[in-house]
């Protein structure tokens, strides 16, 4: 109840919560658990909450430190850092161009600050434009749609603009576009995918959709061992430069034995993982970088094939803007 969760029923699954319930659902663990002098740490605890449920968080987060306890919250919203005691800005931008402290100090202290792109938004200085023109034209339409909290209501869905579908956490958002419009347009579309929840029927321009993309929170992948190199394809073409080389050629090395998910190449100590995981039961796992690969994934020979000096371990230990300048300049060169 303190978290705001006191509409949903006890027989919902878990799997069908949205972002923000989750999240909430886990605070309110910690909650429960009332300890004083402890230290409480949320990463991003705003993701998926309505402004108004924002400001419960906020008012949990002032009990839990009256309580006694240090709250440290890595956070972009704007009122939770308003609500802040300090405020500790890094920046000045990603990756490599990061890592620096821009200011600490109170909100009304940030404000005055001209080096950090947090303060110059949080005093006006940047802001996102609004468009100047907006058009209406195709539209679809889902009829009927009872899932969950949703009260048989029917709703029009403009083509080719930007929607958004706002609403307190819990209204039902999810449930009209992740649990009927997503899994209706792909059955329409001839693909196979979820259930569709409690709805009548799905009309409109549908001739004008060629296909549907379903991008949610979860972790990309279906495996673990996904990254972003992985799950965009990229590293195959590197996999396949890293085979061409002189040295793979006389070893007859393939663009598999550059993965790190199958067998040839990687270390099989710790099967490409870097670091090997030991079970301490009743406490958390714990992670050690493998004494074999010494956290770099591949054998030694592997390791000796190299591209303008870098080898595959290499590669994946740049960034993405590092990289994309690394391989520019060898198209430059070609």
């Amino acid at each position: 109840m303190d978290v705001g969760l006191n509409y949903l029923t006890l027989n919902r699954q878990s799997s069908s919560l949205s972002g923000g319930e989750s999240q909430r659902i886990n605070l309110a663990t910690s909650l429960g658990s009332s300890l004083v002098g402890s230290m409480y740490i949320l990463d991003e605890p705003s993701i998926g909450l309505h402004s108004k449920d924002t400001e419960r968080l906020i008012k949990i987060l002032h009990s839990l430190r009256d309580l006694g306890n240090t709250v440290i919250v890595v956070e972009h919203d704007e009122d939770i850092i308003k609500a802040a005691d300090l405020v500790v800005d890094i920046g000045p931008e990603a990756g490599i161009h990061g890592g620096e402290l821009m200011f600490r100090g109170t909100f009304k202290e940030i404000k005055k600050e001209r080096n950090s792109l947090t303060a110059q938004y949080l005093n006006g200085d940047l802001n996102i434009k609004i468009p100047k023109k907006r058009s209406f034209t195709n539209t679809i339409k889902i009829n009927g749609a009872r899932q969950h909290n949703l009260k048989n209501i029917s709703v029009k869905i403009p083509l080719n603009v930007l929607t958004v579908v706002s609403g307190v956490s819990g209204s039902g958002k999810s449930s009209l576009i992740k649990n009927i419009l997503y899994p209706a347009l792909v059955k329409k579309l001839g693909g196979y995918g979820p259930k569709a929840g409690q709805f009548d029927s799905l009309t409109g321009n549908l001739k004008n959709i060629s296909a549907v993309e379903f991008i949610d929170q979860n972790p990309i992948g279906k495996s673990s061992r996904s990254n972003p190199v992985t799950y965009i394809k990229a590293y195959d073409d590197i996999r396949n430069l890293y085979a061409k080389q002189p040295l793979s050629r006389t070893r007859a090395y393939k663009a598999k034995h550059f993965s790190f998910n199958t067998d040839g190449g990687r270390c099989e100590h710790c099967s490409g993982e870097g670091e090997v995981t030991i079970e301490m039961q009743f406490m958390a796992n714990v992670h050690l970088k493998c004494e074999h690969c010494k956290g770099k994934r591949f054998k030694d020979e592997i390791l000796e094939v190299k591209f303008q000096k870098k080898n595959i371990a290499d590669i994946l230990d740049m960034t993405i803007n590092e990289s994309i300048e690394f391989f520019q300049k060898q198209n430059r060169k070609k």
